[in-house]
C-alpha cells in the first residue's frame, strides 16, 4: 500500500501539518521534531508526492524543454547545457523532441502548459505565428534558445548566424577564393537559413564578389543534402573553388560527395561552415568551422529562465553570445 503523509504523521507522533513543513523544509520546525519526522520518512519509505506539493505551492520545479530533432548532436549537447543548471538550481527537465515538426512542436508546447512546468524552453526551430499563438496562452515565463522570434518579443540566448556565416565566407575570400558556393539551409528559417545566407551575400559584396544564383543550393541542415548539392556543383561546367555550408552536417556530406569523385579536400574545393559538432575534428580533412558555443547556448538560456521563473532582474532578455572562427585543413589558399 502506499505510504501517505497522515502513516508519517502518526508513526512520528505530529501533525499531518508538521510533516508537510519537514518536507518542504519550512524553518519552523524544531531540530528533534524534524529529527524524529526523517525518522519515521526512513522507517516506511515515503515519498512526497510531487504533484500534490506542487498544487499546493503551484509550483512543480519543472521546465518543459522543446528540442526540435534530438538525432542531432548540436541540440544534444545544448540541451547538456540546460540539464546541468536546471540541477544547479534544482529544476527537473521534461525533454519533448518534436522531429522537426511544426504541428508537433505545437502540441508539445500546449502539453507542457498542461503539465503545469514552471517555465517552457523552445529550441532551436523556426517561430512562426502558430508558435507564438500557443506561447500566448502561457502564464509562465518562456526562453527561446538557438532561435529568436523576429519581433523580438520573447527572451533568446543564441548567435549572431549572419556575421558567423559572414565571416566563414570571408575566411575563404582571405584564401583567394572568389568563386564561392553556398549550401544553404531552408530560406523559410529566419534564424538560421535566412540569416546565414544573408551574411553570404553580404560577404561577397564587400568584396566585390557578383552573387551568382546558380552557386547556391538549398538543403535541410542534414548530410545527405550536402551529399545531394555537392554533386550538383560538381557537374557545373564553371565549377566553384570553394563551398560554404550552413551546416557542418552539410559540409560533411559535400566533402564525401568530393571524394567519391576521386577528388580532394581542399587541394580541389576548399571547405568551410558553421556549428562546429564533434564530427568536424573527426572527419579528415579535419574541417574549418565557424564554432558556436553550444553547451553554452543551453546553459545561459537556462539560466535566463531561472531568473525569469523566480522573477529577478533581467537586464538583457535578448543574449547574442561570440562565435569562433576554427581553422582546420579543410580550407586551402587557392593556388589558380
Amino acid at each position: 500500500m502506499t505510504v501517505t503523509i497522515y502513516d508519517v504523521a502518526r508513526e512520528a507522533g505530529v501533525s499531518m501539518a508538521t510533516v508537510s513543513r519537514v518536507v518542504n523544509n519550512n524553518p519552523n520546525v524544531k531540530p528533534q521534531t524534524r529529527k524524529k519526522v526523517f525518522e519515521a520518512i526512513e522507517r516506511l519509505g515515503y515519498r512526497p508526492n510531487a504533484v500534490a506539493r506542487g498544487l499546493a505551492s503551484k509550483k512543480t520545479t519543472t521546465v518543459g524543454v522543446v528540442i526540435p530533432d534530438i538525432s542531432n548532436s548540436i541540440f544534444a549537447e545544448i540541451a547538456r547545457g540546460i540539464e546541468d543548471i536546471a540541477n544547479m538550481y534544482h529544476y527537473n527537465i521534461i525533454l519533448c523532441n518534436a522531429d522537426k515538426r511544426k504541428e508537433k512542436e505545437i502540441r508539445v508546447i500546449n502539453t507542457l502548459l498542461e503539465k503545469q512546468v514552471d517555465g517552457l524552453l523552445f529550441m532551436g526551430g523556426t517561430v512562426t505565428q502558430e508558435h507564438i499563438q500557443a506561447f500566448q496562452t502561457s502564464s509562465v515565463p518562456i526562453v527561446l534558445c538557438a532561435t529568436s522570434d523576429e519581433q523580438g518579443n520573447y527572451p533568446s540566448v543564441d548567435i549572431d548566424h549572419e556575421t558567423a556565416a559572414f565571416d566563414a565566407v570571408n575566411t575563404l575570400i582571405r584564401h583567394g577564393h572568389r568563386e564561392i558556393a553556398m549550401i544553404s539551409g531552408t530560406l523559410q528559417d529566419p534564424a538560421n537559413g535566412y540569416a546565414r545566407f544573408h551574411g553570404y551575400k553580404k560577404a561577397l559584396e564587400a568584396a566585390g564578389i557578383e552573387y551568382q544564383e546558380d552557386l547556391v543550393r538549398i538543403g535541410n541542415y542534414r548530410y545527405e543534402s550536402g551529399v545531394e548539392a555537392m554533386k550538383y556543383f560538381l557537374g557545373l561546367k564553371h565549377k566553384p573553388t570553394a563551398i560554404f555550408a550552413a551546416t557542418d552536417e552539410m559540409a560533411i556530406g559535400a566533402i564525401h560527395s568530393i571524394q567519391d569523385e576521386g577528388l580532394k579536400v581542399p587541394d580541389d574545393f576548399s571547405i568551410i561552415s558553421v556549428d562546429n559538432i564533434r564530427m568536424a575534428s573527426m572527419v579528415r580533412p579535419l574541417l574549418t568551422t565557424v564554432a558556436q558555443p553550444m553547451y553554452d547556448l543551453g546553459a545561459v538560456a537556462m539560466r535566463l529562465l531561472t531568473k525569469l521563473m523566480k522573477k529577478e532582474t533581467v537586464e538583457n532578455p535578448r543574449v547574442i553570445l561570440p562565435h569562433e572562427t576554427i581553422l582546420r585543413l579543410s580550407v586551402n589558399h587557392l593556388n589558380k
